[in-house]
């Protein structure tokens, strides 16, 4: 395991299990969302951010965290596993709230206060039909380990277990 990708819907986890997994293995981690938004929650051009995107990915070995689905099958074929959060969707909307009020955020970004809107919450909401179409996807590139956690409990222990 030396080019992982944590994906999963906003609200998952994703940046909590990918610093416990850098932790426990020495791999540099990148937050996606600190190398995508711009102060103010501001989107980069498409161009740009697949620049970033490959700058990141000619590393030699990395721990992705984030979703944005527009590069995810340019990351995955570069990586060697990839863990999919696959998590309920009222828990990951819970969750992704409960970060919008509190204004705190596991991969510490600091952007000002993350916007939740109407199109955020349905985008949560309709993750699990994105998410179908990434495991197929995923699962047809035979290079990569994909590694499916539906609960905090299973990810725990295949941190625990995966990285003894």
């Amino acid at each position: 395991m030396r080019r992982v990708l944590v994906i999963g819907s906003p609200g998952a986890g994703k940046s909590t299990v990918a610093r416990e997994l850098a932790r426990r293995t020495g791999l540099p981690l990148t937050h996606l969302d600190a190398e995508y938004w711009r102060p103010g929650w501001v989107r980069p051009e498409a161009a740009e951010w697949e620049a970033r995107v490959r700058g990141l990915i000619a590393a030699d070995a990395w721990i992705l965290d984030g979703n944005y689905t527009s590069t995810v099958p340019l990351r995955a074929a570069r990586a060697d596993t990839v863990i999919v959060l696959d998590y309920p969707r009222t828990l990951c909307l819970y969750r992704a709230v409960r970060r919008a009020v509190l204004s705190r955020r596991p991969d510490a970004l600091d952007l000002g206060r993350e916007p939740l809107n109407l199109e955020f919450l349905r985008f949560i909401w309709g993750f699990p039909a994105v998410q179908r179409g990434q495991l197929a996807a995923l699962g047809a590139m035979p290079h990569l380990t994909l590694i499916q956690l539906r609960s905090d409990r299973q990810a725990t222990a295949w941190l625990a277990a995966s990285t003894a």
